[in-house]
């Protein structure tokens, strides 16, 4: 069990004892839980203090920290440095990767992505809106920019004409921006894991973005917190407050199972460490093509 706990309605001290995280909210009385059931944990209360015993005691079980600012959106996170076994091996092997390699994978990485938006949208709307012939036309390194082709229409259907992507607005951009960077962490974690260095990317090359692979792994994963943003949506206000309630729900969907291949429904935690686990085989040249989730149904199903 990978469990994402949110601290952000009350003030608490985090400690560890017997293996267990010891949440105390004073007033509110002890929680605890056992750390090697935790795969996130997310502060956003202004008055949560902890240990450094916590920090070391979730990193040595393999799970993320992540700190939010006053907006309450992630803005630091802590990751496990697991020492893979043949991490220096990998390193070397990803510097490696040739630029029509590179270029392949990423067709297959938005292909998954456009594949998932088209799926989305013919559930919330009765329609694909082209979004399905659309993964066919995407080339090597996506030169003719599919994915871009894809989101003008993507957008404009999920939530109406008049929104547009931008992490600046105080509408429903909010929760998407709080659902990816929960999402990039997890794919940041199962990165890691797999003795991957999360700056060596298929494709976003920002110099200063030491998390590009992190970026590339979760483009198939952004049509989860899609619809989790529509589910919300139905039932509150666009430029409503972005309240602890909000951030719950989001993380319990992110919680839950979704189906990987047709006949599995896994973790996003164990589908992005899948996921990576594939990328190295790939460069290892013991694959050729990355497992992506191709057949996510956007049906809600108990972790």
């Amino acid at each position: 069990m990978e469990r994402m706990i949110d601290i952000s309605s009350s003030p608490a001290r985090l400690y560890v004892r017997l293996e267990q995280l010891v949440i105390d909210c004073h007033e509110g009385g002890e929680n605890t839980v056992p750390l090697d059931e935790i795969g996130a944990v997310i502060v956003s209360h202004r008055q949560v203090t902890f240990t450094h015993a916590v920090l070391s005691a979730l990193a040595a079980n393999g799970a993320i920290f992540i700190v939010c600012d006053e907006k309450h959106l992630p803005a630091a996170m802590l990751l496990p440095l697991q020492t893979h076994h043949a991490q220096r091996e990998v390193f070397a092997l990803q510097a490696e990767m040739t630029a029509p390699l590179r270029k392949r994978l990423w067709k297959q990485v938005v292909q998954a992505k456009v594949s998932a938006q088209a799926k989305l949208l013919a559930k919330v709307t009765g329609s694909d809106g082209g979004l399905l012939a659309m993964v066919q036309q995407v080339k090597s390194g996506d030169s003719t920019n599919v994915e871009g082709q894809a989101a003008r229409r993507y957008w404009s259907r999920l939530f109406g004409r008049r929104f547009r992507r931008d992490p600046e607005l105080m509408d429903q951009n909010r929760h998407l921006n709080y659902g990816y960077a929960i999402v990039r962490g997890i794919v940041a974690r199962g990165i890691g894991a797999a003795g991957l260095h999360p700056s060596l990317s298929l494709h976003h090359h920002n110099r200063y973005d030491p998390f590009a692979l992190a970026d590339d792994l979760m483009e198939p994963f952004r049509p989860i917190v899609d619809w989790a943003v529509c589910r919300w949506a139905q039932r509150h206000p666009a430029d409503g407050e972005f309240t602890s309630e909000d951030r719950r729900f989001l993380l319990e969907s992110l919680s839950q199972s979704y189906r990987w291949q047709k006949d599995e429904m896994r973790t996003l935690f164990d589908i992005a460490a899948r996921i990576a686990a594939s990328l190295v085989k790939v460069i290892r040249g013991q694959a050729k093509k990355l497992q992506l989730p191709m057949h996510w149904t956007f049906e809600l199903s108990e972790s």
